[in-house]
C-alpha cells in the first residue's frame, strides 16, 4: 500500500471519468449523484475562498450555482498525472471551465489536487484542493 500501484489505460478512464462526472454533477446541482460521489467526510478547498469546505457547503454550493442560472458551457482537464496507494488515488490536475451566466461567458483556469477512495466498486471523492493559475 506504500508503494504506487501501476495505473493501466483502463484504471486511469475510470479515474478520470469519476473526477469528470463528479465535476459535471456539481455545475448540474444533481443532487443524487453528488451525494453518492461525495461522503460526509469531504473536504474541499476552493480557489479564491477563505473558508474550507465540508459535504454541506459543497451541496449548497451546487444548488447556488445552479439556482443563479449558471450553466457550465466547456470543461477541460488539459493535464492530468494520477498516483494510486492502496484503495487511494490522488489526481493532479490542470482545469478550465467555462461558464454562462446571465448571458455572459467567463472562463476559469486552475490547479487542482482530488483525492478519492475506492469502496466496493465506487470511487468517491473525498477532497481537493483548487487554485487559479496565474
Amino acid at each position: 500500500m506504500a508503494t504506487p500501484a501501476t495505473v493501466t489505460p483502463e484504471i486511469r478512464q475510470r479515474i478520470l471519468a469519476a473526477r469528470e462526472a463528479v465535476w459535471r454533477a456539481w455545475f448540474a446541482n444533481d443532487r443524487a449523484a453528488l451525494e453518492k460521489m461525495i461522503p460526509a467526510e469531504a473536504i474541499a478547498i476552493d480557489d479564491g475562498s477563505s473558508e474550507w469546505s465540508n459535504r454541506a457547503a459543497i451541496l449548497a454550493g451546487a444548488k447556488t450555482f445552479a439556482d443563479s442560472g449558471g450553466k457550465l458551457v466547456r470543461l477541460e482537464f488539459p493535464r492530468t498525472e494520477i498516483q494510486v496507494y492502496g484503495n487511494t488515488v490522488i489526481v493532479y490536475t490542470a482545469y478550465l471551465y467555462e461558464i454562462e451566466a446571465n448571458g455572459q461567458r467567463t472562463t476559469r483556469t486552475g490547479r487542482g489536487t482530488e483525492m478519492f477512495v475506492r469502496r466496493g466498486d465506487d470511487l468517491v471523492n473525498v477532497g481537493w484542493h483548487l487554485d487559479s493559475a496565474k
